[in-house]
């Protein structure tokens, strides 16, 4: 590859439309599709970064992170020119006039290194970002880039059978340094964000016909398949074939903290355990996906594992396996009573044992519950086994979730999407 043709490439790869999002071009159909697995290690959603159907030939994987500013991954930019382009691993930085430097330097972490010395260096050829490792509590100093990924897209059954353009969609990410992924497992290189940033994937990677608006459904285990939509659907699982998911799901608003709150929350009413009311008031309720559990304030946390207690006397307790305080004979456990949140909307998100109950070993079955402490920041964070084999919907236009509760009940689970090809 010559030398102007890297200049083009570059210069392709930063100029965005007038609503600083990156356009794939028309297709049939206005909904995306991605593979997704649970990492065995961290019991974390990750994704790959060909976003090709479940062939797992080595690729390395990104966790899922819905409160990220911008995905990251692993990688070198350079600075000087070089014969290559971004389809053969080149990647060049993003001048710090570019509208989506400025979108991603507007949430520069507090608790990160500045970034000052790197700006004065580089002046404004670069573009400084600070990656954060959102299981590690840490961030190091970077910069943004683009990047290629393979989009597939679905009909609402099945992917298509060619990707939405042969070489790759360019998007806008930050490098991160070999160091930053320290506490990921071995085949983890990289954050994808799903959060309401223009960075992330739902609003940076999509069809012109295609609103911002993306749905997960995580799977219950490291050998099945989940699955995430960008876009508005139809959504249809082989085992519900002539069910659109859409159709089953309740809907409450999603709120945001604040301008700079870039995490999806929803207003819960009551918490109920056989109709008995845990809280006494409203509270805000985040959803995260680098918790592997629901995490509580203490004072919820009690409340609940209390009445929990309570309601299943007749059931032996056993040792408590960490993290979790309220464990039970696993081979007695039969049934137990369902955890409701009653949403904003007057909608119930039932919480049933699947997504209570952790198989902890040593004939254990664990409350899969965490007490965060006094002090947390935030009062009720959903972690991803209460999301397993739920479908949500996160409708950021119009502002709102969707919820299913579990799968199960009903036949199906997030495995259910048919990954087989379609012309």
């Amino acid at each position: 590859m010559h030398l102007p043709v890297i200049k083009v490439l570059v210069f392709l790869a930063v100029c965005f439309s007038h609503d600083h999002v990156i356009k794939s071009q028309s297709t049939d159909f206005n909904t995306s599709v991605i593979p997704i697995l649970k990492d065995a290690t961290t019991s974390l959603p990750k994704i790959s970064w060909s976003f090709r159907f479940p062939q797992w030939d080595g690729s390395l994987f990104y966790l899922i992170d819905l409160d990220a500013p911008f995905t990251w991954k692993n990688c070198v930019i350079r600075h000087i020119p070089v014969v290559c382009g971004l389809e053969e691993g080149c990647r060049f930085p993003l001048p710090c006039d570019n509208i989506l430097c400025k979108e991603a330097q507007s949430y520069l972490n507090p608790t990160c290194p500045s970034t000052k010395n790197i700006t004065s260096k580089y002046s404004c050829r670069i573009c400084a970002a600070t990656p954060f490792n959102p299981i590690s509590k840490t961030c190091k100093i970077s910069q943004l880039t683009t990047d290629l990924v393979t989009i597939y897209t679905t009909n609402g059954r099945n992917p298509s059978e060619f990707p939405r353009y042969p070489f790759g969609t360019e998007f806008v990410l930050s490098c991160a340094p070999n160091s930053l992924l320290k506490s990921f497992p071995q085949n983890v290189s990289g954050i994808a964000s799903f959060s309401w940033s223009s960075l992330g994937f739902p609003r940076q990677v999509y069809n012109r016909n295609q609103a911002a608006k993306f749905a997960l459904c995580l799977p219950g285990s490291s050998s099945s398949t989940g699955v995430t939509f960008l876009g508005d659907g139809p959504f249809h699982f082989t085992s519900l074939p002539n069910v659109d998911l859409r159709s089953i799901l309740s809907y409450t608003p999603m709120i945001r903290k604040n301008s700079k709150s870039l995490g999806y929350y929803i207003k819960v009413n009551r918490i109920l355990i056989k109709g008995t009311s845990i809280i006494t008031k409203s509270i805000s309720v985040k959803l995260s996906t680098v918790v592997p559990y629901t995490i509580l304030r203490s004072d919820i946390y009690k409340s609940l594992t209390s009445s929990f207690s309570k309601a299943v006397k007749n059931i032996p307790s056993v040792t408590a396996v960490k993290p979790f305080s309220l464990c039970l004979k696993a081979s007695a456990v039969g049934s137990v009573p369902s955890i409701d949140f009653e949403t904003e909307s007057g909608k119930i998100w039932t919480i049933s044992k699947d997504n209570l109950m952790k198989n902890s070993g040593n004939g254990a079955s664990c409350l899969a519950f965490v007490d965060g402490g006094s002090s947390v920041k935030d009062a009720v964070v959903i972690g991803t086994f209460q999301m397993e084999n739920n479908f949500l919907f996160f409708d950021l236009v119009n502002q709102k979730l969707g919820f299913s509760s579990s799968l199960i009940p009903r036949g199906t689970s997030c495995s259910g999407f048919n990954f087989t090809v379609t012309p």
